[in-house]
């Protein structure tokens, strides 16, 4: 007997390696931001992309209160075009992160998602900085 799981099997290695390598390129995770930041070797600007309100009552060190909505070219006139930015919401509920990835993408900036996004980062045991948006 088959189950749903090996039902449709699994892409060969050389395929694998494609799909889950590409996801590097767009994606990292709570670990390699807190590491970048804990060893100085931060080499990104890192938004949080939630309201200013709950940026207040928790966020990622260093992240810089950046709601998806606002993200627009005025806003970013200040970073060199090559600036790499990292953007976070809520957690895997929320889409937020990807409407600022999307933005910009869309503005021609480099971008990666920080999966798991104050979820993730508080699963991991990693703490909040409080207080107003940077």
């Amino acid at each position: 007997m088959t189950s749903s799981v090996s039902a449709i099997p699994a892409a060969s290695g050389e395929r694998a390696m494609v799909h889950f390598g590409t996801a590097f390129e767009f994606e990292t995770d709570c670990w390699d931001v807190y590491d970048a930041i804990a060893s100085g070797t931060q080499d990104f600007v890192l938004f949080d992309v939630r309201s200013p309100d709950l940026y207040a009552r928790g966020h990622v060190p260093q992240a810089i209160s950046m709601p998806h909505g606002k993200i627009v070219e005025a806003k970013l006139r200040d970073y060199p075009l090559d600036t790499l930015f990292v953007v976070y919401c809520a957690g895997p509920h929320c889409n937020g992160a990807h409407r600022a990835a999307y933005r910009l993408a869309k503005l021609g900036r480099p971008v990666k998602l920080m999966i798991g996004g104050v979820t993730g980062w508080i699963d991991e045991g990693f703490e909040l900085a409080t207080g107003d948006s940077r």
